[in-house]
């Protein structure tokens, strides 16, 4: 179709809002094509997954694998160990985000300015170039494969900092001075003022953090030793070291590992979508 025969078209307000529509569902079926190919392959048979022209959709569903997957590797205990390190990574860098946030926004003292960019430029350094100074520093804390040496390196990041001060810039310091007015100390009123009014915002930086350490391969890779700690994503990558490539299962197992972020992505969505939207990030 050419710009010429487009242009009556996209004048047409109910035709360009169609338009946009086909093309945001087209995008979102090529968006979930591996996803569903992911889950077919995971009910098929050993053969039918192993075959040189595999086919995805399966000749006879076999549901016994779900149950394989988990006796293969201790996967149940893998996702325990991943609720573990994203929920606890989550919720430190939630509060020290916001307290670190709240003092940009809100507080002045000499430097604030340099000190904020010079925080925001850490953004610019690749997490690789950073693996080996955190490695040999919790290695000589004696963190190597413990929960402390796991969460306490990733509770802190320059993202959800700016993602929260450009939030509290845009509340009104009306409703601060008030409580201020009404006897309220500083944390008072971060606490019953600030951190109420920024709960959307807040909701957005823990499902941001939550799903990226959960998808976290490379830090649990490096410093978990034992199933005890190991995660889902490393747990993926054990499960094909160990059981070689028997597709079906470790689909079945990359299934598994999915469905709570699936889960967690419609429970939240309401506050993720109004987070983005008042935070600035949605081109506010």
């Amino acid at each position: 179709m050419t710009t010429n025969a487009l242009t009556p078209l996209l004048k047409n307000p109910v035709a360009t809002r169609k338009l946009v529509v086909f093309a945001c569902y087209l995008v979102t079926a090529l968006t979930l094509v591996p996803v569903v190919m992911m889950v077919l392959v995971a009910f098929q048979s050993d053969a039918e997954s192993m075959a040189a022209q595999p086919s995805f959709w399966p000749s006879s569903w076999h549901p016994e694998n779900l149950k394989r997957a988990f006796e293969l590797v201790p996967l149940g205990r893998y996702l325990l160990n991943t609720i573990i390190f994203a929920a606890g990574t989550t919720l430190l860098e939630t509060v020290t985000a916001a307290l670190a946030a709240y003092a940009f926004a809100r507080l002045n003292f000499p430097g604030r300015n340099w000190l904020f960019g010079i925080y925001l430029a850490t953004l610019m350094i690749p997490s690789q170039v950073t693996l080996i100074p955190q490695f040999i520093l919790v290695a000589k804390l004696h963190g190597i494969d413990t929960w402390p040496g796991m969460i306490l390196p990733h509770a802190f990041t320059a993202l959800g900092v700016f993602l929260l001060r450009q939030f509290f810039l845009g509340i009104p310091r009306d409703y601060e001075e008030a409580a201020r007015l009404d006897g309220a100390n500083r944390w008072q009123a971060f606490t019953r003022v600030i951190v109420p009014l920024a709960v959307p915002a807040i909701a957005t930086l823990a499902v941001f953090k939550f799903i990226g350490q959960w998808n976290n391969l490379l830090w649990p890779l490096v410093i978990s030793n034992s199933d005890s700690t190991r995660t889902a994503a490393v747990g993926l990558q054990v499960f094909q070291d160990t059981n070689g490539t028997q597709w079906n299962l470790l689909l079945m197992a990359a299934t598994i590992t999915t469905v709570p972020l699936i889960v967690l992505f419609f429970l939240t969505q309401r506050w993720f979508v109004r987070g983005i939207t008042m935070s600035g990030l949605g081109g506010r």
